[in-house]
C-alpha cells in the first residue's frame, strides 16, 4: 500500500517537471551530429517522427515541454569550453539545459511539426538579429562633439518613431516590417499590433524591442532602410504604405514605391502578383518633431 502511494506521488510530481528537448531542424545539422557514435538515429525524417511522438506522449501525461533549436557547431564549442566529451548523451543534456535559458525556444502545445519547425527557425533568426543589432549599437560609441552615446540616442529616436507610427495609423490590426541594409546582410524585423477594447495598441514586448533595435541600427549607422506597414480593419479595405529611412528621418513613400516594395520578392527580386482588394497608398503624417539622435 505504501509502495502504491509513493508511486502515485511520484507520478503526480512528474507532471510538475518542465522539460526541454533540443531539436535538429534540418538535414545538414542532423548529418553533423551523426559523427558521434552515441547519436544513434539513422535518418532525419524518422528522427523528427520520434521526437514528435515523444512530445505528444509527454503532453498527454500533462507535462510541459519546451523545444530548443540545437546547433551542432554551438554544441561543439560548448563542450570545448566546459571540458565535456561531445560524444556523450550527458553532454547533449547539459547543452540542451543551457539552451532552455539562452537559446531559441518554443513551447510544445500540440502543434504539428510542419508548423513547429519553421516557427522555431524563425525564432532563432529573430534572436540572432536582435543580438547582432544590439552588439552593433553598443560598439558605435559616443558622439565626438558632445560625448552622448550614439546607440542610446538612436534607440530613443527609434522608439519615438514607432510610437508616432502606431498613433497615426488609426485603429485595427497592423503588420509592420523594418529592413536595414548592413554588412554582411540586411537586418529585418517584424512587428504585429492589434487594439484592445479601449483602442490601445497591444504589442509583443520581444517583437517591439527587436523592431526598435533594428530601426535604431539604421539611424545610428546612417544605413539605407525602410518600413512597410499593412493595416486591416473590419470596416475598410486593407491599406499598405511605407517610409524610407533617411538618416534619422522617415520619408513617406509614394503609392507607386510602396507597390514596388510590397510586390517584390526580397530574396529573388522577382515581382509578386499584387493582392486584389488592397489599397497601396501614401502613409499618414507622422507629425515628426525635432530629432534626438546624432547625424554623423
Amino acid at each position: 500500500m505504501v509502495h502504491i502511494q509513493h508511486h502515485s506521488m511520484r507520478r503526480v510530481l512528474r507532471r510538475e517537471i518542465a522539460g526541454t528537448i533540443g531539436l535538429l531542424t534540418d538535414e545538414q545539422d542532423f548529418t553533423a551530429m551523426r559523427r558521434y557514435c552515441t547519436f544513434t538515429f539513422a535518418d532525419h525524417a524518422s528522427y523528427l517522427q520520434q521526437v514528435e511522438a515523444l512530445l505528444r506522449t509527454l503532453a498527454s501525461q500533462g507535462g510541459h515541454t519546451t523545444v530548443a533549436l540545437f546547433d551542432p557547431e554551438e554544441y561543439a564549442e560548448f563542450c570545448a569550453e566546459h571540458g565535456l566529451e561531445p560524444d556523450a548523451p550527458t553532454s547533449r543534456t547539459r547543452f540542451t539545459a543551457e539552451l532552455a535559458s539562452t537559446g531559441a525556444t518554443l513551447p510544445y502545445e500540440g502543434q504539428p511539426f510542419a508548423e513547429l519547425v519553421p516557427n522555431l527557425v524563425d525564432e532563432a533568426v529573430r534572436q540572432a538579429t536582435w543580438e547582432y543589432a544590439t552588439t552593433l549599437l553598443s560598439r558605435i560609441g559616443n558622439c565626438a562633439s558632445c560625448g552622448e552615446d550614439i546607440g542610446r540616442a538612436a534607440f530613443i529616436r527609434a522608439s519615438d518613431l514607432l510610437v508616432r507610427i502606431l498613433e497615426s495609423t488609426g485603429p485595427g490590426e497592423r503588420h509592420l516590417v523594418c529592413s536595414v541594409s548592413t554588412s554582411p546582410e540586411t537586418l529585418i524585423a517584424v512587428l504585429h499590433a492589434d487594439d484592445d477594447e479601449e483602442g490601445t495598441p497591444q504589442l509583443d514586448e520581444a517583437e517591439a524591442l527587436e523592431f526598435t533595435t533594428v530601426l535604431a541600427v539604421g539611424i545610428a549607422t546612417q544605413s539605407a532602410g525602410g518600413l512597410v506597414m499593412r493595416t486591416s480593419a473590419a470596416d475598410r479595405t486593407d491599406r499598405v504604405f511605407g517610409w524610407r529611412l533617411r538618416g534619422e528621418v522617415l520619408e513617406p513613400l509614394t503609392a507607386g514605391e510602396v507597390f514596388d516594395a510590397y510586390c517584390t520578392d526580397i530574396e529573388s527580386g522577382d515581382l509578386v502578383s499584387p493582392e486584389s482588394g488592397v489599397d497601396y497608398c501614401v502613409p499618414p503624417d507622422l507629425g515628426d518633431g525635432p530629432t534626438t539622435a546624432h547625424t554623423h
